[in-house]
Parts: structure tokens; C-alpha cells; sequence
């Protein structure tokens, strides 16, 4: 497994923004929440993101299926946002669109944030690094203009990592790692999208120890 310094692993995490991973695929659930293959609607109106149907919601692992049609409206805005973000459904603009003119995207775990035309830019480096990333949501909270997930995000190391130490390359190794999303919206609109990403277990899935060594004997 290769080896990384403290330094390295933290600049590293910063360059990649692996929370664009989080929204570089769509969830399964979310991009087709039924058995059947019904898709949330991809349109940018709140109108269109409030059509989720009792169907839709059902299959969906909700805390609380007593949604509101404001709740409801809120949970498509960020479903749509992952599906319109997802590599086989890839639509830049539809996930820019989604977040209000002053929205952010925080990376809170690598300390970076994402505004404006920046929001978008993450997404096809995120798609070559891991092709088929998905989501696998493990629990979805609506509580008015704020929707909590927890999940993992689940993929395929199948591009190169670029590091300041170098390029990682590519393992075909399996990644699973424990992830938790927080949106905050507004009139149908995201304001602040906070992501969480288990990096040390993604980086140890991907054949990346932490150099614990390193930074003991840092002077």
C-alpha cells in the first residue's frame, strides 16, 4: 500500500475535495427511488421538484414519511440535484442550477468551499476518478428548509489521483466510505450544501495509509 505523509494526506484531501464525490453520482434510491424506474423530474422549477410522488417516497429511507408538501418540494430539489450530478446523467448547468446565486458548496472535512460557476467544476473530475461512484443512503431527514442524509459513497479507484507527493494511480479497488450530507434551502433553491467525507476510510480503501511516521518525527 502507498505510503503518504501527514502533510501530504491533508494538502491532499484539500486538492481533491473528495466531497464532490458525494455529489458526483447520483444515489441509486435517489435517481430512480422505485422499483419501477420513475426518475425525479430533472426540470430546474420547484413545481417539477415537488411531483415526487407516495410511490417515490415510500421506497426512500426516510425518518419521517409525514412529509409536508414543502418538506416534499425540498427532498426532489436535492434528490435532483444528485441525479443531475450522477456520471451516466451528467448536467453541470441543472446542478449549478440548483443552488441559489449566492449558494455554497462546503467541503467542511478539507476545508474547502465552492460558489458560483465553481460548484460545477468538481463534478467531471470526480466522475474520471471514480466512474460508477454511487450513493448508498442509509437514512433521510426532512425537517423544513434543511434535509439531513447519512450514507456511503461507494465507487471504483479507476482514475488517477493527483497529490502534491505525485499521482496515485489507479487500483480498480473498491471504495466505501461513511459520508454525511446536510442541505439548507430556500425558496427551492439550496443555500448552503455542508458535506462530510470519511477520508481516512476512503483513502485506506484506495491503498492510501496515513504516514503516522512522519509526523511524529516532524522537527
Amino acid at each position: 500500500m502507498k505510503s503518504l505523509g501527514w502533510k501530504t494526506i491533508i494538502a491532499t484531501a484539500a486538492v481533491t475535495s473528495l466531497a464532490a464525490l458525494a455529489i458526483a453520482a447520483a444515489p441509486t434510491q435517489a435517481a430512480s427511488p422505485v422499483a419501477g424506474g420513475a426518475h425525479v423530474h430533472t426540470a430546474g422549477s420547484s413545481e417539477a421538484h415537488a411531483a415526487l410522488s407516495p410511490r417515490e417516497l415510500a421506497a426512500l429511507p426516510l425518518t419521517n414519511h409525514h412529509l409536508t408538501r414543502h418538506e416534499t418540494a425540498n427532498l426532489a430539489v436535492v434528490l435532483n440535484a444528485y441525479h443531475v450530478a450522477e456520471g451516466k446523467s451528467l448536467d453541470v448547468p441543472a446542478f449549478v442550477n440548483s443552488f441559489a446565486k449566492d449558494g455554497v458548496f462546503n467541503d467542511e472535512v478539507a476545508g474547502k468551499t465552492y460558489q458560483g460557476k465553481a460548484l460545477g467544476d468538481v463534478l467531471p473530475y470526480m466522475a474520471n476518478l471514480f466512474p460508477d461512484v454511487h450513493r448508498d443512503l442509509k437514512r433521510i431527514t426532512v425537517n423544513g428548509d434543511v434535509v439531513s442524509i447519512e450514507l456511503s459513497i461507494q465507487g471504483t479507484f479507476e482514475g488517477p489521483l493527483q497529490t502534491p507527493a505525485g499521482t496515485v494511480k489507479p487500483t480498480g479497488a473498491k471504495v466505501d466510505a461513511p459520508t454525511a450530507d446536510f442541505w439548507y434551502l430556500h425558496n427551492g433553491k439550496v443555500e448552503q450544501f455542508n458535506c462530510y467525507v470519511g477520508y481516512t476510510k476512503m483513502y485506506s480503501d484506495m491503498g492510501v495509509n496515513l504516514d503516522w511516521a512522519s509526523a511524529v518525527n516532524q522537527r
